[in-house]
């Protein structure tokens, strides 16, 4: 469907405050968890990732690596991207979130602990987690809305 552009003289939608918070702290999580897949935490979440992704220890750690990495790009990305491109951002931490939800599935099916999740019911909490993240993405970068005001 074709984006329609908002009628000349009309300002963008600003976003409240709350979204604007919402946004911030979300990108401070997502850089959070970086840094945790980079550091203290890579070898606990070396045990999220499924066989099948990778089998070996040396595979397993470059997604962990390469997890992170992404994780702090789109922190950064989610705090300081224009208006205008906020709506994509938040659409690409949503597919993140929803890219590495097989690796919750896994943890929790498997029970081992990772980092913050060391009870089965902790691990089983984590999966009702994923869609309220996908939400707060979209949410709090702005994409809803922004269709709402076109």
């Amino acid at each position: 469907m074709p984006r329609r552009s908002r009628p000349a003289g009309r300002p963008a939608a600003r976003p409240s405050a709350v979204r604007t918070v919402a946004r911030w702290l979300l990108a401070g999580l997502l850089v959070f968890a970086g840094v945790s897949h980079l550091s203290w935490g890579r070898r606990g979440f070396r045990i999220a990732v499924p066989d099948w992704v990778a089998s070996d220890r040396a595979g397993k750690d470059v997604v962990v690596v390469t997890s992170g990495i992404a994780e702090i790009l789109l922190g950064t990305a989610t705090a300081v991207a224009p208006a205008r491109e906020r709506g994509r951002v938040g659409a690409a931490v949503a597919a993140f979130f929803v890219a590495v939800f097989p690796g919750n599935v896994h943890h929790w099916r498997t029970g081992r602990p990772v980092p913050f999740m060391r009870t089965d019911r902790a691990r089983f909490l984590r999966l009702f987690l994923q869609p309220v993240l996908v939400a707060w993405a979209l949410w709090s970068t702005g994409p809803a809305a922004s269709r709402r005001a076109s």
